[in-house]
């Protein structure tokens, strides 16, 4: 499942952050997008406005208890800027999830556009469907253990696509 820019890489650039605290969607988004570190051309408040929107169209909890808002629209206009923001929450959130399971970790993306996009979703997405990469997320890993997990795991998709 090879992506066009690196998941690791993204999230290196994003950043982890912990114990995000809220207890809604809305609270704990307020309080990620407080949290992280933005490009210089983007306005917290926007960007915050813009994940919202897009909440309010449908939830974006993928299940077992993981969310990954973004914007509907890319916010950015440089490639470069694009990344993954990670925050684990203090508490579970409910987040009308399928499952029903509340969310204690979000994958924030922010992409300059739909290519990029489709397959950092897709990225997160597969991750998301390995039982092992679930009870890793849950152990609240560091950067520098999630970053280097999501690499092996990229490299295992590439060599699976060259066979």
């Amino acid at each position: 499942m090879p992506s066009i820019v690196s998941l690791a890489s993204l999230i290196e650039r994003g950043g982890v952050y912990y114990n995000i605290a809220g207890s809604s969607p809305v609270e704990v988004l307020n309080e990620a997008t407080k949290a992280m570190a933005l490009p210089k051309s983007l306005d917290r408040e926007s960007l915050l406005t813009a994940i919202l929107e897009r909440e309010a169209l449908m939830p974006t909890a993928l299940g077992h208890g993981v969310a990954i808002p973004h914007p509907r629209n890319s916010m950015l206009s440089e490639p470069a800027g694009q990344m993954v923001s990670v925050f684990f929450l203090k508490s579970p959130v409910a987040y009308n999830a399928l499952d029903r399971k509340p969310v204690t970790v979000l994958f924030l993306i922010l992409s300059a556009d739909a290519r990029s996009h489709l397959a950092t979703l897709a990225s997160v997405s597969h991750l998301c469907q390995n039982s092992d990469f679930l009870v890793f997320l849950a152990k609240r890993p560091s950067k520098e253990e999630l970053v280097a997990r999501i690499a092996d795991a990229e490299a295992s998709w590439a060599r699976a696509s060259a066979d």
